[in-house]
């Protein structure tokens, strides 16, 4: 049986990371046997971000207010994290960066079946690693550690090509009704946020059901 899951994120959103995690740990605890189709969309959070990123910092005391206010939320996800599994490393971060080049290469991993691969790694470089993901030559080292010609990806990020699908894809999920990140439709249902294992492993277990009934 095949299930597909859709994503609609953003890379520098921690909660995107979170709930992909949670939805890997929920498929493995499914009793029976499923292929996972997943599917990648783009919503950039900040499209008017410049290319070059901006300090972490600065921008998150002016977007919320304080840095002690913006310590205070990454403290939340760093707890959630903990609970879950996963490391987040925000003392490493030095940008919040622009998200662009990271979706266009997600989106040109996806052409050879490894769209997963490739997100999986942009979040782990940004959140774990403190890797600036905005950057070109970071993101094609990426792009080589996952399969895809470094060279090739980096000629790619240096046009213009797939910029307009990144940006239309994001509109198309607003006339859709996302307002926000993560968005996760597995079968007919429609999850938002970073929700625990044991609700996205209902949800499976659910879609698994009608994918029955429907065959």
């Amino acid at each position: 049986m095949t299930l597909t899951i859709e994503i609609t994120s953003d890379f520098i959103c921690p909660w995107c990371l979170i709930a992909h995690h949670n939805l890997q740990q929920a498929i493995a605890q499914l009793e029976a046997p499923v292929d996972i189709q997943w599917v990648w969309h783009p919503f950039e959070l900040n499209p008017d971000m410049p290319a070059t990123g901006m300090d972490r910092r600065a921008y998150r005391t002016n977007k919320f207010g304080s840095w002690a206010y913006s310590q205070q939320l990454d403290a939340q996800t760093i707890q959630a994290g903990m609970a879950n599994g996963v490391e987040f490393r925000y003392d490493l971060m030095q940008k919040t960066p622009n998200t662009l080049n990271a979706h266009r290469l997600t989106e040109l991993a996806a052409n050879v079946g490894k769209a997963t691969d490739m997100a999986e790694r942009i979040l782990q470089a940004y959140f774990t690693e403190g890797e600036d993901i905005g950057d070109i030559e970071t993101l094609s080292a990426l792009a080589t550690e996952v399969g895809l010609n470094g060279d090739q990806v980096n000629a790619f990020l240096l046009s213009d090509e797939g910029i307009s699908e990144v940006r239309d894809s994001k509109q198309q999920a607003i006339a859709q009704g996302i307002q926000s990140v993560p968005t996760m439709q597995i079968g007919d249902a429609v999850w938002v946020g970073g929700q625990p294992v044991d609700v996205f492993l209902s949800a499976l277990q659910t879609a698994q059901d009608l994918e029955v009934i429907k065959s």
